[in-house]
């Protein structure tokens, strides 16, 4: 086990209906599987590192419904620690409302935060000894960004090194990126964020360059199935994804995150860990759903053994 990890970030319950084809507007498509199960980017994200092996403090916010249980039933049947998970009655607990088109595997959601948007400058504050004990704190953007903005900079002035994943991609102050050891949008996000397509290994270092010029420390752009790019004061390139059969896509960059932070936490490179990382979010697309798909540690060890070669 490595170094101690915080994830702060959303939960939100997942009701995912698996159709043949998307609706367009003002369309009812029969659907075949209906799923609901645990959800939300950083429950994931949290989840995913836990199954790896990482020794992970999870910080969310729930109401005080039905849809709570499933997350604090989660974290009971996975042995995880619900000790910094808060909850309110003024706001309801979380839902992603998620389609899959059965032949693409591509998807569209809707997300209504709830409680995990509401979490309030105190409840931050109260996570001081919490981070205090901590060597990395990993955050999105799926939560109110005054509370992001709030971790952020206790975990700053503490020493913590901080991971921030861009998704849901919204605008980021500046104040907020210079504070960023890591940065990890998708080429989407990064494109958002940059006002640089990223469309090519060179348009990618473009976007890593205004971010190293905000004071982000390191850059990663996950590039889907091209694999990501990665950019560092010493070093830049791109690692390529291991090849799999999708099912589902739904989950994968939280997959890759929570398996990167891990392998960060054991003491990997920033390169060793985008591999680790890489293997984590190609196992968990070959399953239906996102908190349910994240793979084991020893899932992941056998993986990279097998895929030796590819490697190289």
């Amino acid at each position: 086990m490595g170094k101690k990890i915080t994830v702060f970030g959303s939960f939100v319950v997942d009701l995912m209906g698996r159709t043949p084809h998307l609706p367009v507007p003002g369309e009812t498509v029969k659907g075949n599987v209906f799923k609901m199960g645990p959800g939300g980017k950083g429950f994931n994200q949290g989840v995913a590192a836990h199954k790896a092996g990482a020794d992970v403090s999870m910080v969310t916010k729930l109401g005080k419904d039905t849809f709570a249980t499933v997350a604090l039933d989660t974290m009971k049947s996975l042995k995880m620690d619900t000790k910094y998970v808060f909850q309110t009655e003024d706001a309801e607990t979380g839902a992603a409302l998620i389609m899959v088109d059965e032949k693409s595997s591509q998807n569209e959601i809707v997300v209504v935060l709830g409680a995990c948007n509401t979490i309030t400058d105190d409840e931050v504050e109260s996570l001081s000894n919490l981070l205090e004990e901590s060597d990395y704190l990993l955050t999105q953007l799926e939560t109110n960004v005054s509370a992001v903005e709030k971790v952020v900079d206790i975990a700053k002035k503490k020493g913590v090194k901080v991971i921030l994943n861009t998704a849901p991609v919204q605008p980021i102050s500046d104040e907020l990126l210079s504070k960023i050891d890591l940065i990890t949008p998708n080429e989407v996000e990064a494109e958002t964020l940059t006002g640089i397509p990223v469309t090519n290994e060179e348009n990618a270092g473009k976007a890593a360059d205004w971010f190293f010029a905000k004071g982000v420390k390191e850059v990663l752009i996950t590039l889907g199935g091209r694999g990501v790019y990665i950019a560092t004061k010493d070093k830049r390139g791109i690692i390529p994804a291991f090849k799999v059969e999708a099912i589902d896509t739904t989950g994968a960059g939280d997959a890759f995150n929570g398996g990167l932070v891990t392998a960060l936490a054991e003491g990997k490179d920033i390169w060793d860990a985008s591999i680790f990382a890489s293997a984590l979010a190609a196992l968990s697309v070959q399953k239906i759903g996102t908190t349910p798909a994240m793979p084991s540690r020893s899932e992941i060890d056998e993986f990279l053994a097998e895929r030796k070669e590819e490697l190289k």
